[in-house]
């Protein structure tokens, strides 16, 4: 029997069960092979709709768990946007951005299922240390996929650009349209500890991992920020129709 459902109907279902609350964030999506039995479909089909969601921000893997859903919506990011819109630059008053390393590394089990790759394949890195008014404030690396690199080599430099992913976003031809963020705590490295100025023998530090996906669905950048203090948090925003009602 022909499939008379689409992916993108199938999402649909789901984007609307979510955002209806009827699943919750934190809750655990159907497994694959119920959405299959559900609508009648491939496992082909229920995987690239599960994986709209994922790129819309949507949904989330979890490790032994399967996907579950993202939580709710920020307007960090968004600011952001919109002040490299007015200004050319994406850092507020009184920050600087200082680069410390750029090279190819292989991609890291948190890194690769946000890039949508294997791990161990080798992506593009930027590290940098963010100080506002002389203060060190938190510690970056932007991780990005090939196809980043090809139309932005400027990243390849160890010269601060004023707003990587928004060059690399202009350069692509697609604006960015959202970011999931997920945020929580852990231990500080030795090398994190002396970048921000922490000189306490264990400290805590707040971890930001952001996924921003731009409007034709690729991953312009996922980013990881170190900063002090302790959280768990996760939300995702729309950053086209944020940038839009500036």
């Amino acid at each position: 029997m022909p499939e008379t459902t689409g992916y993108a109907e199938i999402a649909a279902y789901y984007r609307q069960q979510i955002q209806d609350g009827v699943l919750t964030p934190g809750e655990t999506m159907p497994s694959l092979r119920q959405v299959c039995d559900h609508f009648g479909v491939a496992n082909t089909t229920a995987n690239r709709a599960y994986r709209l969601l994922k790129r819309e921000g949507l949904t989330l893997p979890q490790a032994g768990v399967g996907t579950v859903v993202a939580g709710p919506i920020s307007n960090n990011i968004a600011a952001r946007v919109r002040l490299h819109e007015s200004t050319g630059r994406a850092l507020g008053g009184g920050e600087t951005s200082q680069i410390l390393e750029v090279g190819t590394v292989g991609a890291t089990e948190l890194v690769a299922p946000r890039l949508d790759v294997a791990p161990g394949t080798p992506v593009h890195v930027r590290r940098r240390l963010v100080s506002r008014n002389g203060v060190p404030v938190h510690v970056s690396s932007s991780y990005y996929p090939a196809y980043v690199i090809a139309v932005t080599p400027e990243l390849t430099e160890m010269v601060s650009t004023g707003g990587s992913r928004e060059l690399a976003a202009e350069r692509l031809g697609a604006a960015q349209e959202h970011v999931l963020e997920e945020v929580t705590s852990r231990l500080a490295t030795e090398s994190e500890k002396s970048a921000l100025g922490l000189t306490a023998g264990d400290v805590i530090v707040t971890q930001v991992v952001r996924t921003v996906v731009l409007t034709d669905g690729r991953v312009v950048e996922v980013a990881v920020k170190i900063a002090g203090g302790a959280t768990i948090l996760r939300w995702s925003s729309s950053l086209t129709q944020e940038s839009s009602e500036s």
